[in-house]
Order: C-alpha cells, then structure tokens, then sequence
C-alpha cells in the first residue's frame, strides 16, 4: 500500500509493538472476537445524557400532539390522520436513532480497494471499529505483507490504520470513514452507520415541520372558537405547552435539516466532515454521486433506503460489562 499525504500528518511513526510490550494483544483479541455479533454501545457519560435527552424530548412532542391537539378535536378523520402521520415518523426517527447509537460506525468486512485491509479482513470479518492493539510483529507475520509495503500504525489506540480511518478520543477506537462524534446519538458517524444517522436527521426534521404546522392550525383554531373548547387542559397550560413545543420544532428542524444536508453533500462528494475541515487531498478514487448515495444507503434507489429496520436482527443478550474501555456490548 502506497503512503498517502494525510496518513504523515495523522500517524505518528512508531515501531510496531513486540511480543513483550505492556499491552495485552492476545487478551485484546479474544475480547474483540468475544463482542462480534453483540451490540455496539459507548458508555460516555455526555453521549448518554443527550440520547436520553433527545428520546424525552420526542416524547413530549408526541404527548403535545396527541393529547393537546389532536385528541381533543371535533373533526375525527383530522385526528386520525395527523395522528397516525405524526406517530409514525416519530417511530422511524427514534428507530433511526437506536440504530445509529448501537451500529458498530464502520464494519471491516465491508471494506475494498486497500490491500492492508484486505489483508485483515480474514481476521476481523464481523469487526467494526478497527481493533486495538493488533499492531504487533507477530501479527504483522501472519498478513503476509508484500516485501516493502508500507503501513501504519495508530499511537493511541496501538492499532493497524487502515485507509481514511481516524482516531475517536471518544470512542478511543480508530474509526474508518468517520465524518465526526455525535453526542446526540452517542457514537461516531461512520461508515456503517451513516444511513441511520441521515435518516434520523430526515424524520425528526419531517416530525418537527408536522408539529409546526400543527401548531399553527391549532392556534388559529382557539383564537377563533373558545380556549375552553380547543383543548382539555386550561388556555395557560395550552398556551405554554404549545409554545414550548414550537420552540422545540423550530431548534429541532434547523438542527437536522442543516445535518440532513451536510450529510448528503458529504456523501455525494465521497468525503467526511473530518477530511474537508482537514483539507486532505483525496487519495482513494472518487465514487459519482449516486454511486455514494448506493454505497451508504445499499443498493438501487427504493422505498428500502427510507426503512431503519433493513438489516436488522437479534443480538446475544449481554454477559459481563467490559472494563478500561468506553464500549459496551450487549
């Protein structure tokens, strides 16, 4: 594998690990083999906080809807409808926020086009995030490299850097593709989990256009019939709970609408928010815009690309808490 300008300027050139340094590789792998088929999750305790936050926050908009608006009004049909529309892409963007929180952000497996990957690919078939401390000459021994093959080598996490991967301090894993660490969905964007983090962004700014539309008509129907009608609670309670929910629609909707559109610019230019901001000179081959948007979302344009449950499956239920490292897998 040739050395590209920007792996310089982001890996720092130590020697590998020999079989006598401090960390623990075979300890490493059996633990890294031992979370394959489990599910991902980051115990960080901000990443929590906000994707509690960020449930809580979708639930109050639907008890504002339901309970304040829809419920209570006369015109049944009216109800049903908004009800039904509003619940479901509730649904589709919570359903998107759980895959993205617990999809491992970039599966190994799915990688092509570099050799040392391809190289670990056999080692490390249902592994996302690169694995930690593999980077020993032992190791090294059993790829089978080409005389003279250059690769590299993360400091912080003592791991094999495959081709356009980043070290998350957050995470404390090298992630490949990462576009950046969300807090809202409490993991990084990679990947293997950017089409549920696009999707998530695209509900809720959906959801958060039908509560302000919403809103509106259920304001213009109080302020024309009695306040005492309009709703079940008192006008003051009404009035505060259906400003605050205009409040939340308004900051929610300019949040991930601006993501949406940053994450499909990103995706057709087959570039991450990581690599523009560092400026790094593409050294991969470009895919055309639809043949990025077919790489994330999988396969020819469908109905399929809109649907968070594509792929899904049961997982092991969990053993045993992991220790001295931030993910969780259960």
């Amino acid at each position: 594998m040739q050395p590209s300008g920007h792996r310089l300027r982001d890996v720092e050139h130590h020697p590998l690990l020999a079989e006598n340094d401090n960390y623990d590789s075979s300890s490493s792998s059996s633990s890294e083999a031992d979370v394959a088929d489990r599910v991902w999750f980051i115990r960080d305790g901000c990443g929590m906080i906000c994707a509690v936050m960020t449930w809580l926050l979708v639930a109050y908009a639907d008890f504002v809807v339901t309970f304040v608006m829809l419920l209570p009004s006369k015109d049944f049909w009216y109800s049903v409808v908004n009800g039904v529309i509003f619940n479901c892409l509730a649904v589709l963007a919570l359903s998107s926020h759980l895959r993205t929180m617990l999809t491992d952000p970039v599966s190994a497996g799915c990688v092509t086009g570099d050799p040392l990957v391809s190289g670990l690919v056999s080692h490390t078939d249902h592994m996302g995030a690169v694995p930690k401390g593999n980077a020993t000459k032992e190791y090294m021994e059993s790829l089978q490299l080409k005389p003279g093959e250059v690769i590299y080598k993360c400091p912080k996490c003592c791991c094999i850097k495959p081709e356009r991967a980043h070290h998350c301090s957050i995470c404390k894993r090298c992630i490949r593709k990462m576009d950046h660490h969300c807090p809202w969905v409490n993991n990084c964007v990679g990947e293997k989990n950017q089409r549920f983090f696009v999707l998530f962004t695209m509900y809720i700014a959906l959801s958060s256009v039908h509560a302000l539309i919403l809103c509106g008509l259920q304001f213009i129907s109080c302020v024309r019939g009695q306040w005492t009608e309009c709703s079940d609670f008192s006008p003051p309670i009404t009035v505060i709970l259906l400003i605050f929910l205009c409040l939340e629609g308004l900051l929610f909707f300019t949040f991930t609408a601006v993501m949406f559109g940053t994450q499909i610019h990103s995706i057709c230019n087959d570039e991450t928010e990581i690599e523009r901001l560092k400026s790094e000179k593409p050294t991969w081959e470009r895919r055309l815009r639809w043949e990025g948007m077919k790489s994330v979302f999988g396969g020819p344009p469908s109905l399929l690309w809109m649907n968070p449950f594509v792929g899904f499956r049961f997982r092991r239920l969990p053993t045993r808490p992991r220790k001295g490292s931030p993910e969780f897998s259960v």
